[in-house]
């Protein structure tokens, strides 16, 4: 099997955008090609991560975004996984580089959809659940991760308090990227009085709907010695599923699909939780990042709020979590979200984060995951 690198990243930035959804994929794709060193014709095959593109009355994208590339000849996929689909595309994109189909592939997400509305995006975002026993009878993202935030509290004991101190923590982040949708500080008490969504969350719990788009290029190892690229490794990669309703898990203050993509993933790099120096994960809503925490081995479950209560996840801490902000601060493009991870790793590892640049950073995890976890990717990044 080859081993497989990032040679180059881009992004937009995040947010309500005027620009449409083949633009924004063409913009951040031109940034990571430029990024890597190389030229739009080296590019082999691309992912396209988008769930909604009939929102901005286009799909089959693929061909659309390699014409704007001035590289028609260049195949493509579109991969859709909801709010995993970016992770999922740059794992598929891995796997074909590793087997050796292809040396260079582009990878890009990007969705457009606050256009349509808080409602109408409401009722897209709801597609993404088991509709028929979730989003078709009343049930909302807001209110499913809600069940979660009331079972986990119950269970282990956490306030509402602990899980404004995520979102608290993610807007610092955020206003340190200049690309991050939402760069404003916000209080503890800001959370509290914040409207209330789904009891427990409130609006500050949630991470809101954005537009963007974000690339990278990833290439084999050979090719990126050869062509004397700086480039950064990925060292493990791994997927997990878990039942695709709530309703029908064990335990709902865990994600089974989490856990199986970490475990995965720790076995390839051959390295545990504890030498991972900062990550990126799914923090959707504030709750989802204090279960994500858990279940990717970093903290013990019931012992991820603690972490939070203490400082560990900050900037600065023994574990950054969220250095862009996360989804609640730097934003969540849905088909964008999970290739944007990666971009923040890029920079990070090459030390271009600028004021949030996590020091020292040699070894770096990314996880995101679509609904809530019916599916999941968890990649790790060693800086050479």
């Amino acid at each position: 099997m080859n081993k497989v690198c990032v040679i180059g990243a881009g992004s937009t930035r995040y947010g309500k955008l005027s620009e449409g959804v083949v633009e924004l994929a063409v913009n951040a794709s031109r940034e990571a090609i430029k990024s890597a060193g190389i030229e739009a014709r080296d590019v082999q095959y691309a992912f396209i991560s988008n769930v909604f593109g009939v929102a901005d009355r286009q799909v089959h994208l693929a061909p659309v975004i390699m014409s704007d590339l001035g590289i028609a000849n260049v195949p493509g996929l579109t991969v859709e996984s909801a709010c995993g689909s970016g992770s999922i595309a740059f794992r598929e994109a891995y796997a074909n580089v590793a087997a050796g189909f292809y040396d260079v592939v582009l990878v890009v997400g990007v969705e457009k959809v606050t256009h349509t509305g808080t409602a109408r995006s409401t009722t897209l975002f709801s597609y993404c659940s088991d509709f028929f026993y979730e989003g078709g009878n009343g049930v909302s993202f807001p209110g499913l991760f809600a069940s979660m935030a009331r079972a986990y509290m119950h269970k282990y004991d956490a306030s509402e308090e602990d899980l404004a101190l995520v979102a608290v923590k993610n807007h610092e982040h955020g206003l340190l990227n200049p690309k991050a949708h939402i760069r404003k500080r916000i209080t503890v008490g800001d959370v509290l009085e914040s409207p209330p969504v789904a009891s427990p969350l409130k609006l500050l719990d949630c991470c809101p709907f954005s537009d963007g788009a974000s690339a990278v290029i990833l290439a084999s190892e050979e090719y990126a010695k050869s062509h004397h690229l700086e480039y950064v490794e990925v060292i493990g990669s791994g997927r997990g599923a878990s039942p695709a309703t709530l309703q029908d898990r064990e335990d709902i203050t865990t994600i089974p699909s989490t856990r199986a993509a970490a475990q995965q993933a720790f076995k390839q790099a051959k390295i545990e939780p504890k030498d991972v120096d900062f990550a990126e994960v799914h923090d959707c809503f504030t709750i989802a990042e204090i279960v994500d925490i858990e279940d990717l081995g970093f903290f013990p479950k019931g012992k991820g709020v603690e972490a939070v209560r203490q400082g560990i996840t900050k900037l600065g801490g023994d574990l950054p979590i969220n250095p862009s902000g996360g989804l609640k601060s730097k934003g969540h493009p849905i088909g964008a979200t999970g290739v944007g991870q990666v971009v923040e790793v890029y920079e990070q590892l090459l030390g271009r984060a600028g004021e949030r640049q996590v020091k020292g950073a040699e070894i770096a995890l990314t996880h995101n995951f679509g609904a809530t976890g019916a599916s999941c990717a968890v990649h790790i990044f060693r800086r050479p």
